[in-house]
């Protein structure tokens, strides 16, 4: 995600008149540079560089009161940013060089930075630092900090050693002023990937009091942010506490933001243990990720009598890719046609019906409902860039509009497993003693689900059931969070549930999830193993799209070859489910790109808020 002023996005439209000027002896281009307060990928930033604050915040929010969060699994590190031990959620305590907004789909601003300095080809960028900014120890943050941070960050985690890669070098140019350069030009992106360091104390890591960086601890470190961590009970309950001379309380990308005195965060290892906390009033908001419950639990008397309210939310940004993914590292999931298979076996229409109380749909793109999603036969622009690529993707992509497969009858069921049987017998596979088999290996068609809640099961068990009617035998596994987690980033699991969440504006994220350099690379976001070099070209042509034209026309290109590699078989999505307590206020006009209505960092605590909305309504109603 990655946003540009409009004097950048004209000097990229004229990069190819630069090129040809580069290209004549003794021609020599001066760089222009721009300097702002904000990025945005898509045209110009909403908020002049004068902007007092973000227009969905009231600024003038009541600071206050507490909130009570529940967080499933558990935690042995107070470390986010290395592999080592399972974090809690402290990130609150640092501050990132650059903040987002909520109501722009890809946008950031200066929050550590004053200010931030790029040239028009994108090959480095500069931020100014507030001289104001302080560690919650007192000591002044610098340039030195930050340089720290990088180093790192990329030497102890193998996402950010990825996200961070197109840095050539890092210099401090001063004490509140730091460089970095990159690797590559045209990548519009890189700035507003560096506006998300976080920052971290390179006095405190400095290796006194047997501080490591690289390793997990329970010690509570020192930030920069609107938080602090007060209280741990280590695996249980994290408390942090807002900084009464936070730094940074009054910039204009803070107003109206972190109104809550104290964030408790509640550990659990059951599923039905957290939901009776939340009726019980153990905690203040839940995100309900279950149809089931949804549609039969929300009935208890603090729902029915106001005191806890239930309301949807629904972004403007794409929803999340939720899948069962393959993992092609194993050699029987290598051929397309057998993963089309397992999408033909796959009834998500008796599920819908009988599991999820018709609440959801199925998803058919990796950028479900956004501009981004690719829809019909590819358009010109489109095959611009498809076109180049023809042999080395599927041939449908260019012939037919991806659907997934119906089901939901008897006779619907049936003929998708004869389609399923007769592509599985395409791919060299047949039954051979009531078990699907391998006609050259003799190996047998056997598969585990790998699960982290138990409340999968019921999807899974008739999907199994599917399975074996083509002779597939399938088991499933349900394992603890940490473990879990540690099978995924080790690529130990044939299939398992992943989601892979797209903004508006994608960019270097994308070879995370499907470049061909992470397939083999312990904890990326590639968990399917993708390595395919066409698929490498189009993530290129995503991140050096010159417009958004052709940004959009380059995505959905991807999204077609993703899609028609059947490298998933997509589950479905909804709005997003949540019920709190009665006990918030929230702004009049919500982040139009922010999850649940941006809660909690433009929330604030007010008893019985909802109530009294709803008393004045009907006053006013009355009184017309």
């Amino acid at each position: 995600m990655l946003t540009w002023p409009l004097a950048a996005k004209q000097a990229i439209t004229n990069l190819s008149l630069t090129a040809l000027l580069l290209a004549v002896p003794g021609v020599a281009l001066a760089q222009e540079t721009i300097t702002t307060n904000g990025l945005s990928l898509i045209g110009e930033p909403k908020y002049a560089d004068d902007y007092t604050h973000f227009d969905y915040v009231n600024p003038d929010a009541p600071k206050g009161g507490r909130l009570r969060q529940a967080a499933f699994g558990t935690f042995d590190s107070l470390n986010p940013f290395v592999i080592k031990g399972k974090p809690g959620a402290v990130t609150a305590i640092y501050d990132q060089l650059m903040a987002d907004s909520m109501d722009e789909p890809s946008a950031e601003y200066g929050l550590l930075a004053k200010s931030v300095t790029y040239p028009d080809d994108f090959s480095w960028v500069e931020f100014e630092l507030h001289e104001t900014a302080r560690w919650h120890d007192g000591e002044p943050l610098t340039s030195s900090d930050v340089i720290f941070s990088l180093n790192s960050l990329t030497a102890n985690h193998p996402h950010f050693a990825s996200y961070y890669k197109n840095v050539s070098k890092a210099e401090a140019l001063g004490d509140h002023r730091v460089r970095f350069e990159f690797d590559e030009k045209g990548n519009r992106e890189l700035p507003l990937i560096m506006g998300q360091l976080y920052v971290l104390p390179e006095h405190y890591w400095d290796g006194s009091d047997g501080r490591d960086i690289s390793s997990s601890t329970l010690t509570p470190p020192v930030g920069s942010g609107p938080y602090k961590i007060a209280d741990v009970d280590p695996g249980r309950r994290i408390v942090l506490e807002r900084v009464a001379d936070y730094w940074g309380k009054d910039l204009p990308v803070n107003r109206g933001k972190h109104n809550f005195d104290r964030l408790v965060i509640e550990y659990y290892l059951d599923e039905t243990a957290m939901v009776e906390a939340f009726k019980g009033d153990r905690y203040d908001f839940r995100l309900e990720n279950s149809a089931k419950r949804w549609a039969t639990e929300y009935d208890f008397p603090a729902v029915t009598d106001g005191r806890v309210v239930l309301q949807t939310f629904k972004t403007n940004q794409a929803s999340p890719m939720q899948a069962f993914i393959f993992n092609l590292r194993r050699e029987k999931f290598s051929d397309p046609r057998v993963r089309q298979a397992f999408n033909l076996a796959f009834d998500f229409e008796w599920m819908n019906k009988n599991i999820f109380f018709g609440q959801y749909a199925r998803t058919d793109s990796f950028f479900e409902g956004s501009e981004l999603e690719a829809t019909g036969l590819p358009s010109a622009k489109e095959l611009e860039i498809l076109e180049p690529l023809r042999g080395q993707i599927p041939d449908e992509v260019f012939t037919a509009d991806y659907e997934n497969p119906v089901n939901g009858d008897t006779g619907a069921v049936r003929a998708n497993l004869r389609k399923a049987t007769a592509l599985l017998q395409e791919a060299g596979w047949s039954i051979q003693d009531g078990a699907l088999t391998n006609n050259e290996s003799g190996e047998k068609m056997e598969l585990e689900f790998l699960l982290r809640s138990p409340t999968f099961e019921r999807v899974v068990l008739p999907y199994k059931q599917s399975l074996k009617r083509l002779g597939i035998e399938a088991s499933l596994r349900v394992v603890d969070t940490a473990q879990y987690q540690a099978r995924i980033e080790e690529f130990d699991f044939d299939m398992a549930v992943d989601g892979f969440a797209q903004s508006l504006s994608p960019g270097n994220e994308q070879r995370d999830f499907w470049g061909s350099a992470s397939a083999d690379r312990d904890g990326s976001r590639n968990t399917i193993g993708i390595k395919d070099p066409a698929i490498d070209k189009l993530i290129d042509a995503i991140i050096f799209a010159p417009d958004r034209e052709t940004l959009v026309a380059a995505t959905r290109a991807l999204d077609r070859v993703l899609l028609w590699n059947h490298f998933v078989v997509p589950q479905w999505w909804s709005s997003l489910r949540t019920a709190r307590w009665d006990r918030f206020g929230l702004p009049e006009t919500l982040p139009a790109f922010a999850p649940a209505g941006g809660f909690p960092d433009v929330w604030w605590h007010e008893e019985g808020f909802a109530a009294k909305q709803a008393e004045d309504t009907s006053a006013s109603e009355a009184s017309e």
